[in-house]
């Protein structure tokens, strides 16, 4: 007689045995980044966390951490957006829909839903930030009651580099998100806001006591928005931030994400910005 596995040995699996799954969807976006939308082959849900990542895999090129940019409320598929950066992600490029590839996980920690209830939420993605902070917008909108104001910062080196153009413009058309979009440097074309990042937190108007800033971007983004918010009286425990670029096995067991005794891929990817603001290596 056939014994049925526990969910424990089930859940188990999922963290070191990769999981089929085809591309359903294949979009250039920019000239680096690729869209991907994908769906396991049992129709099951990934099941993930808004900012939890996954490792995606290909025979013959091994295995690389990639943030789930899609919500949870999206529901039968998940969405990827990748940077061509390195030969497994080169090869993930040239697959085409209809592909079958390797997904583990979902991995770490991702941005705690409940706690954010009731509060006012600013985030700020720079560069492929967006691609992880896309899950907890799309949740928040996909769940606008529950939160109260709610702020979009996001920012790119150029209008060439900006992701999910169509999306961004319904988030811009959304009455109830305050959407602000800049690029370090303009092409001709360009008729929006021109600097960096942190030229459009000036102008918020903004409770420090009920706000939690979600940040991602490039390290060095974190200094100079962290001194911004600063200057508008934002602790440092109102500041959430994902290490998401310091990812590797998942598991707990490579090494590389290690910062003293932390391993983000098991204690983070996020973290409260004033747990970790004394490790430099975070940054």
């Amino acid at each position: 007689m056939p014994v049925e596995e526990p969910m424990c040995c089930q859940a188990e699996k999922h963290l070191y045995m990769p999981r089929p799954a085809t591309i359903v969807k294949a979009e250039q976006l920019t000239a680096k980044e690729k869209f991907f939308e994908l769906k396991f082959a049992d129709g099951s849900d990934l099941g993930h966390k808004p900012g939890q990542f996954v490792e995606v895999s290909i025979f013959g090129y091994g295995e690389a951490p990639i943030s789930v940019s899609s919500s949870p409320t999206k529901k039968g598929s998940f969405d990827l957006c990748v940077r061509d950066v390195g030969s497994l992600t080169g090869a993930l490029h040239k697959m085409p829909a209809g592909a079958t590839i390797g997904i583990r996980g979902p991995f770490g920690k991702g941005f705690d839903t409940d706690f954010l209830k009731g509060k006012d939420i600013l985030f700020i993605g720079g560069g492929i930030g967006i691609v992880p902070l896309r899950s907890l917008i799309n949740f928040v909108i996909d769940n606008r009651k529950d939160y109260g104001k709610v702020t979009i910062l996001y920012g790119a080196k150029a209008p060439a580099e900006l992701l999910f153009g169509g999306e961004t413009a319904s988030w811009q058309a959304n009455k109830t998100v305050d959407f602000r979009l800049t690029v370090d440097r303009a092409d001709e074309k360009w008729k929006g806001h021109v600097g960096v990042i942190t030229t459009l937190i000036a102008d918020l108007d903004l409770n420090p006591d009920t706000t939690y800033a979600v940040i991602v971007g490039p390290p060095i983004m974190f200094k100079f928005v962290v001194l911004s918010l600063r200057s508008k009286r934002f602790r440092d425990d109102h500041m959430i931030v994902s290490l998401e670029r310091r990812m590797k096995c998942g598991v707990g067991k490579c090494g590389h994400c290690q910062i003293n005794s932390v391993y983000v891929c098991q204690d983070g990817p996020v973290f409260n910005y004033a747990n970790i603001k004394d490790f430099p290596e975070a940054f």
